[in-house]
């Protein structure tokens, strides 16, 4: 299986930044997992900056340059959004606005639940997360961009798809969402490029029989159709 350059970036990225482990977790779905994706853990300036140009290279090949806004939704993804602005304009000859919400509306100051870029009627917007899983974060998202303005929400970019099927539904998180929202979703790595990437020669880190084979347990388990 070939691994996209993007894609091998941001898994060596995630190793770097121990934000990509093997062994015994439970996400937040309740599930016992054999990997887990934290991109809250990439928090040093250098790893950032890497974060940042993974997230604008897919997100100008998937979406091209007639962007207006990145959104992050909180927490997670406030620095995502940040940093791949700012990659944005450093590599991409691209300026975007940056916004995100608030987990509970301001009543003092400037008010209000979303913080950053003023909406504006005809804004482009692409939301940016870590991992889906349930989409809980989007179908919050969503009314809030809708009663800022009369914008078009482009797409969602996350960092990783671990191709799990939705709570109550066969189907991926993601495509569960595209169709919901009539929305184009991307990832920038699945868990197949996770595997295909750490399994091969000259791989930054080689998975055991045992890690492989705990994967493909929990991938039929809970993959998606």
């Amino acid at each position: 299986m070939s691994v996209t350059p993007t894609a091998a970036r941001l898994i060596d990225l995630l190793l770097d930044a121990d934000a990509l482990r093997f062994g015994d977790f439970v996400g937040k779905s309740g599930r016992a997992m054999p990997y887990f994706v934290n991109l809250g853990a990439v928090q040093r300036g250098d790893h950032l900056t890497r974060l940042g140009r993974c997230y604008a290279d897919a997100l100008v090949d998937r979406f091209g340059h007639g962007i207006d806004v990145v959104f992050g939704p909180a927490y997670k993804g406030i620095p995502i959004a940040v940093s791949t602005a700012i990659a944005l304009a450093e590599h991409h000859d691209l300026h975007v606005g940056v916004a995100f919400d608030r987990k509970e509306a301001k009543d003092h100051g400037e008010g209000g639940q979303l913080v950053g870029h003023a909406f504006a009627d005809g804004d482009r917007v692409v939301i940016l997360e870590d991992v889906t899983t349930a989409g809980t974060s989007i179908r919050a998202t969503m009314p809030l961009l809708a009663g800022a303005a009369a914008v078009e929400v482009v797409g969602l970019l996350v960092g990783v798809d671990r191709r799990e099927r939705a709570p109550d539904d066969p189907r991926s998180a993601l495509r569960v969402l595209a169709e919901e929202f009539d929305l184009e979703t991307a990832a920038i790595a699945t868990v197949d490029d996770i595997v295909a990437h750490l399994s091969g020669p000259g791989a930054p880190r080689t998975l055991g029989d045992e890690d492989l084979a705990r994967i493909a347990a929990y991938r039929a388990r809970f993959g998606a159709s």
